[in-house]
């Protein structure tokens, strides 16, 4: 357990200034950067960048912000939270990934995903019929692109490469990958058959219930003959003083966004006893650094990880010093407490 890895994520969820205004895209962006440069600072692990297209996140293009960040960091690794390759061309992703990694130095590392929300297919000229031929293609053609070397590779949904090179090559030789997996056997499966690491989207529920897909993950690569890494696990939460004041802080914000969701969805509006039970018995981790670092430590334990982010930025209601302070109590409180924890082996404590 001494080798667990601990990450923030955001979508660039716009903040609001101390005076309760919305900020603009721009200053989201700014504030995500902010953000990543305070968790380098204190020593958080990783920074992950979500893709999306929707009014509630300024993020479309999380590799433009990993390099601003890369300029401005020394250590944490900078990654995609997902970068929605089903939607994109493998090449392009592939480069400009080797392009951050070029900027900082060996930091870059990636994790695939269909994505959470469609938005980006019309954008883009996809059509959604097409949504499972489109990953399976993409990822195919992904993998080989990491080997790079010159690429042979045919489908149905892009040009034809022959024995086509693509720059930049990265200095290490391969980019880190991973596939976002939200529940489907068939995802870890081709996590697996690739050879990628398998990170667990798991926001909602208690996290418990995604165990069999991590032996389902080591059993198929034992299988495949491909290397089973740590698995990752990220879920939304929200750190404060007290459990109180994080609660009174983020719920606002984290029922309008998810009220909004799952209208689209066909859900019910969120229950403030719902929000509670979640926290209670869920993947919600907000609270106080103490009540954190137990619930975190709990799901370490249960499903065996090897890396944990946190989804830090949920919702709109959030000031920006409130977040900021929230990565500083992740960094500097709640992550050495997880790290004691494990190492007391109560991880199974509440």
């Amino acid at each position: 357990m001494n080798g667990i890895e601990f990450g923030i994520d955001s979508f660039g969820d716009l903040p609001r200034d101390d005076q309760g205004n919305v900020t603009s895209y721009a200053q989201a962006i700014r504030a995500a950067v902010e953000e990543a440069v305070l968790a380098d600072e204190i020593g958080i692990d990783v920074v992950a960048l979500g893709e999306h297209h929707r009014p509630e996140f300024a993020i479309s293009s999380p590799e433009t912000v990993l390099a601003g960040i890369a300029t401005r960091t020394e250590r944490i690794r900078l990654s995609s939270g997902v970068t929605v390759l089903s939607s994109d061309d493998p090449v392009r992703v592939f480069q400009r990934f080797a392009t951050v990694d070029a900027l900082s130095n060996g930091r870059a590392e990636i994790i695939l995903g269909r994505g959470s929300f469609t938005e980006s297919f019309p954008l883009f000229g996809y059509d959604l019929a097409d949504y499972d031929a489109l990953f399976e293609e993409k990822i195919d053609l992904f993998h080989q692109l990491l080997d790079e070397k010159p690429v042979t590779w045919r489908g149905t949904q892009r040009a034809t490469l022959i024995d086509q090179d693509v720059f930049p090559k990265t200095e290490s030789g391969r980019l880190r990958t991973w596939v976002g997996v939200g529940g489907s056997p068939q995802s870890v499966i081709r996590t697996a058959k690739y050879g990628f690491r398998l990170m667990l989207a798991v926001i909602g529920g208690p996290a418990e219930r995604f165990a069999p897909y991590v032996d389902l993950y080591r059993r198929a690569t034992d299988e495949l003959g491909t290397t089973a890494y740590p698995v990752g696990l990220h879920s939304p939460g929200f750190i404060a003083e007290t459990d109180e004041e994080a609660k009174a802080l983020f719920y606002p914000g984290y029922k309008e966004i998810r009220d909004r969701i799952g209208a689209l969805r066909g859900w019910q509006p969120l229950r403030r006893e719902e929000f509670d039970h979640e926290i209670e018995h869920g993947s919600l981790y907000v609270g106080s650094p103490e009540t954190v670092a137990r619930r975190i430590a709990k799901a370490i334990s249960a499903l065996d990880v090897g890396r944990f982010d946190l989804i830090y930025s949920s919702g709109g209601a959030l000031a920006a010093s409130a977040r900021l302070r929230a990565v500083d109590l992740y960094g500097t409180k709640v992550i050495p407490m997880v790290r004691e924890l494990l190492a007391d082996g109560e991880g199974g404590a509440r």
